[in-house]
């Protein structure tokens, strides 16, 4: 995994020959002779990316490759930074200036000769290139040559001599697949079935394959799957091979040429009037479907294909034109989980008492994944049942069991193909995450915004960094690398997590190939040259000595504050990433304004209060997140970060249903920063706002902007400055008062862009522009104290998912249309004071899952044409009249319980003692009387728990 860091390198050589190449005399042939070395040689590394876990002799010239790579970007940037060095004014800037001229000689010199010396290495690196050559054009003319391919069909092979007993409850899976096999429409279909390395997609279907009513339906049918090394003209004569087979026909004219187009045609020809099966085991690409698709005809026959991937968008894609159903493939339940386990460790008996703690601990790493139970199981069956120690010892060991043990060497292959078939510029940040703790939750923006600071992210002409690093984000996720752990309300990714078999396996990788060294327990050392650190506690003594001059990334996870003063005390000059989120820290560190190259710093969920003037040295800083600090004010000298893309200055404060947001006192000159991408919050409440309203204008590259505290008398100018953010995805506005005019009104051409707005404060009508925006997903409005029915505008928005509304109308009746609100999922209506009833009309809202209504105190009764919700999923009542709750109890069979029968979910809860109390609408049935509900108490929050 060379590519990367030569790509970045040759970029760094690139702005050196722009800015600093002048200050070193006879440097310019040098770095000209790396470079050129370098292009030379990027060529062959993603040949040697696929052969540098099977061949030694490739690993070693990668690794040195790497290294070169790593040492050349450090000489570079020391002498960057002695030129960069700040002399100050007066009589002890001109003393500073001379000693720096005796010191820039001496560090041209050094610098001069270490790039000497890294060009001699280039060059005798590169030549080992040269002797490797025979190796790299053998791949390139027969891919099968790599060593790696028997290994690849023993591992398939095993997949597919599975029995039903290595699998649990998969009959119902089974006869699913086969009812869509069997039955359905005429047409031909594609069935996808996608899912992580492990899951058991290919044998799940070997056994549907291999079901004699299959065999019966279907005339023709064909196993084929996708070797790394097969050419596509191999896949087309194994499918023709195994179909003239089953038809008892020989091969037809021609059959036996290599040609593909020919090929195609024969298959499309002998399946053309019979109804066949064609399973596609294992494909990993899209090209690999578009490579035989055109040789499976549409013949009406009721033909059925079936296609087993890890890729997402393959099984999307084949599925939309083909038409047919994707299957994504779920993890065994616990219950399962225990069941394979017990079955496959202990004969099929029950786990022993004393060693069901430790084999509980061991399955919940597996997750789920078949896989890996069978193959753990197969450890521990070994193991002697009496001796708890050496179960113990495979808990506490498992990366060391999965690299050493022969027993999970299948898992390991398994699992480490996913990563070896992913294109270079991914490698990196799926490497990445292994510098996250176990079973660490990350927020996706967070992962891409550090992946950008890290250098993994290439630009793509028309598109910011971080769209291109939320492609990559999609890409691992489409490829079963990262999981989803938690969406927002429209949809969009939040939380995300790495299994826990897949996080030891990139583990040993990011150790083997020195991409970052990450220390948890007190014997784990530092190598002698650390680029990226992970800390996951604080360390004794003897490792705090180690050098760190080399380090360009900075984690840390539940360390001590002397030990993070201590670190940060180190030679630390090149650091590009400093992550202390959550870390036990009460002031800004002075040692960081040191770091010149620092991109990203983070103190998110610490108690910092100030931000030193000193951080407008810090001119490369892209991301500076002060996210839940106690940061209110910034110093002048952050407008000197020309660089600064995000500035997240706030924190949220919940009490009862109060709910407070508090940003930072703006900084009139706020349009210097003009590569802002997103800029949350701005506090407003200045005689000088009509300045920075016009200051917003120049912020071009805003996709996220928040204001608080907003006058009326603001308004006009903020509505002109918001017309020109044409880039802008999601605004938030917030009045100084609750009672304060939000004069909105005024902008007649807003960002189309826009997918989410957030507005607080009182309107006098609610802004014509709103109903313009159909990539509109998320709408809040607090306070708003409308007169007229907010829903007349809002009803036709297309795209409208989530729509909160508090304290908005101060009318008696709200009437959902019909045909209104056609893509609305989750409404929430809050404090209505006058609301006295609300009507559904048949056809609204046919989408919605989930109605939340609170303190709406005067209303009489459930919404009239709840039953025609039928979708509906989750119903709750926060602190609402308790008459309205009686209904449902008085008579179980009565017409208002008969409305919601259909919907699965029902609850009420009252605010309780500080804290919620939740009872679902059954629990009321049988206590029969809202003043005893005893409910689950729930934490303080300004809204109940659904709405967090």
């Amino acid at each position: 995994m060379a590519e990367s860091p030569v790509t970045h390198l040759l970029n760094k050589l690139a702005q050196f020959f722009e800015n600093e190449v002048r200050f070193l005399t006879g440097a310019r042939e040098e770095a000209l002779s790396v470079r050129g070395e370098l292009e030379r040689v990027r060529a062959f590394l993603r040949v040697a990316d696929s052969l540098e876990e099977s061949d030694e002799e490739v690993q070693v010239w990668v690794k040195q490759l790497r290294n070169t790579a790593y040492d050349m970007e450090d000489a570079l940037d020391e002498f960057s930074l002695v030129l960069r060095h700040d002399h100050g004014v007066g009589f002890t800037g001109l003393i500073s200036r001379m000693s720096c001229c005796i010191k820039n000689l001496k560090a041209q010199y050094r610098v001069m000769s270490e790039i000497k010396r890294i060009n001699s290495r280039v060059k005798g690196i590169c030549e080992g290139h040269r002797g490797l050559r025979h190796i790299f054009s053998r791949v390139q003319q027969d891919p099968s040559s790599t060593g790696t391919d028997n290994t690849w069909q023993d591992h398939r092979g095993n997949a597919l001599l599975l029995g039903k007993t290595d699998l649990v409850d998969t009959e119902q899976p089974k006869n699913e697949l086969i009812g869509q096999l069997l039955e359905g429409a005429l047409r031909r279909e594609v069935v996808s079935i996608v899912g992580m390395g492990g899951l058991g997609k290919t044998t799940l279907v070997k056994q549907v394959y291999d079901d004699p009513a299959v065999k019966k339906h279907f005339a023709v049918y064909a196993w084929i799957t996708f070797s790394r090394s097969s050419s596509n003209e191999e896949l087309l004569k194994d499918m023709l091979d195994q179909i003239v087979r089953v038809i008892r026909r020989p091969v037809p004219a021609g059959g036996n040429t290599m040609n593909r187009d020919w090929l195609k045609m024969i298959i499309n020809d002998q399946l053309q009037r019979r109804r066949y099966l064609i399973v596609l085991d294992d494909a990993w690409h899209i090209n690999e479907w578009d490579a035989v698709k055109y040789a499976l005809p549409n013949n009406d026959h009721g033909s059925r294909v079936i296609i087993t991937t890890r890729n997402a968008d393959l099984a999307s894609n084949s599925c939309k034109e083909f038409n047919g159903l994707v299957k994504n493939l779920e993890p065994l339940s616990p219950e399962q989980s225990w069941k394979l386990f017990c079955w496959k460790t202990f004969q099929r008996s029950s786990c022993p008492s004393h060693l069901e703690e430790t084999c509980e601990y061991i399955l919940g790493k597996c997750e789920g994944l078949p896989l890996a139970i069978v193959a753990i199981s197969g450890v521990l069956a070994m193991k002697d049942k009496q001796r708890i120690d050496e179960w113990d010892a495979v808990r506490r060991s498992l990366r060391a069991e999965i690299d050493g043990n022969s027993m999970l060497r299948n898992l390991k292959w398994v699992l480490s193909l996913s990563f070896s078939n992913l294109p270079y510029y991914l490698k990196s940040c799926l490497l990445h995450l292994s510098l996250f703790p176990e079973g660490h939750l990350i927020e996706r923006r967070r992962l891409t915004r550090l992946w950008v600071a890290e250098g993994f992210v290439e630009r793509k002409e028309g598109k910011t960094l971080d769209e291109v690093a939320k492609e990559y984000f999609s890409e691992l996720l489409n490829r079963s690398l990262l999981h989803v752990a938690k969406t927002t309300t429209d949809g969009r990714v939040r939380l995300c997590r790495i299994h826990d078999f897949q996080r030891e396996i990139i583990t040993s990788k990011s150790r083997d190939q020195s991409f970052a060294t990450i220390t948890k327990e007190q014997t784990d050392t530092w190598p002698d040259k650390v680029r990226r650190l992970s800390l996951h506690s604080s360390l004794q003594a003897a490792q705090q000595n180690r050098s760190l001059s080399h380090l360009r990334s900075l984690y840390m996870f539940g360390v001590d504050r002397e030990f993070i003063d201590i670190v940060l005390g180190c030679d630390i000059k090149l650091l590009n990433v400093l992550d202390l989120q959550a870390a036990p820290l009460s002031r800004f560190p002075v040692q960081v304004v040191d770091c010149y190259y620092l991109r990203y710093l983070s103190f998110r969920h610490t108690e910092v209060k100030t931000i030193p003037t000193s951080i407008g040295r810090l001119q490369n800083l892209e991301t500076l997140d002060l996210k839940h600090t106690n940061v209110t004010r910034l110093p002048a000298e952050i407008l000197k970060l020309q660089k600064l893309r995000h500035l997240l200055v706030y924190r949220y404060e919940n009490i009862s249903y109060m709910y407070y947001k508090y940003g930072f006192k703006a900084l009139t000159e706020i349009g210097a920063l003009q590569s802002l991408q997103k800029l949350c919050y701005i506090e407003a409440n200045d005689e000088r706002n009509d300045i920075l309203m016009g200051e917003l204008g120049k912020l071009t590259q805003l996709n996220r902007l928040g204001i608080l505290k907003l006058r009326k008398e603001d308004g006009k100018a903020l509505c002109s400055s918001i017309e020109k953010l044409t880039s802008l995805c999601a605004l938030s506005v917030a009045s100084v008062e609750d009672d304060e005019i939000l004069d909105l009104q005024q902008l007649t051409s807003p960002p189309q862009l826009l997918q989410r707005i957030y507005l607080r404060g009182r309107l006098k009508m609610l802004p014509n522009w709103l109903a313009t925006l159909n990539s509109l997903v998320k709408l809040h409005l607090r306070w708003s104290r409308l007169k007229d029915d907010p829903l007349t505008l809002l009803q036709s928005l297309p795209n409208l998912i989530h729509l909160e509304l508090l304290q908005v109308y101060e009318g008696k009746t709200l009437c959902f249309k019909s045909k209104g609100f056609r893509k609305l999922r989750i409404l929430g209506l809050d404090k209505f004071d006058e609301l006295r009833s609300v009507q559904v009309e048949e056809g609204s809202m046919p989408c919605l899952e989930k109605l939340i209504i609170q303190r709406c105190k005067l209303l009489e009764k459930l919404p009239s044409g709840i039953e025609y919700l039928t979708k509906l999923k989750v119903l709750e009542f926060f602190d609402m009249p308790d008459e309205l709750v009686k209904k449902f109890m008085r008579h179980e069979h009565g017409e208002d319980y008969q409305n919601v029968a259909h919907i699965p979910e029902v609850y009420c809860g009252y605010w309780r003692d500080g804290g919620w109390d939740v009872q679902s609408i059954e629990r009321l049935l049988s206590v029969g009387d809202t003043s005893s509900c005893q409910g689950t108490s729930m934490s303080s929050s300004a809204f109940p728990p659904c709405w967090k």
